[in-house]
């Protein structure tokens, strides 16, 4: 399972770090995408041909549904380890999470989301005060957090 948060520079080569306790759960090859809220999410190959499954079961009659395969497919690429542990970001993927040079990477679970370091404080310090909110909503009483 994917846990933690990062910080890491963008080299001028598109390159990033991906901290050691990720790197095995990754794999060797793994799938890079644009992800939601202006973020990239990297799965291992394992999860991502789940997710693939998914997105070929949609009726592609739906333009929604067509819309999301879209975006979230166009900007799929494969990713490897350099042996520094960095990871090349292609520059549309890089245009798209709006990263300039600091970076952070967090475990979400099944997934690593890459973001750029003001958009993931944004995020952060919007969130955060609404936390007990989202967890009364999403979790009935029995469970203990």
């Amino acid at each position: 399972m994917f846990m933690g948060e990062f910080h890491h520079s963008l080299d001028n080569k598109g390159r990033i770090i991906i901290p050691a306790k990720f790197r095995e759960e990754l794999g060797d090859k793994f799938v890079i995408t644009r992800g939601i809220e202006n973020c990239l999410f990297a799965y291992p190959m394992t999860n991502w041909e789940k997710i693939t499954t998914k997105l070929e079961s949609l009726p592609f009659t739906k333009k929604d549904a067509r819309q999301f395969v879209r975006f979230f497919l166009s900007g799929a690429t494969t990713a490897e380890f350099d042996k520094q542990g960095r990871i090349n970001i292609t520059p549309p993927l890089i245009d798209y999470a709006k990263i300039t040079k600091e970076c952070v990477v967090i475990g979400t679970g099944d997934r690593l989301e890459i973001w750029s370091l003001e958009a993931w404080n944004e995020f952060f310090n919007s969130a955060k005060d609404n936390m007990s909110d989202i967890a009364e909503n999403l979790f009935n009483e029995s469970v203990n957090l």
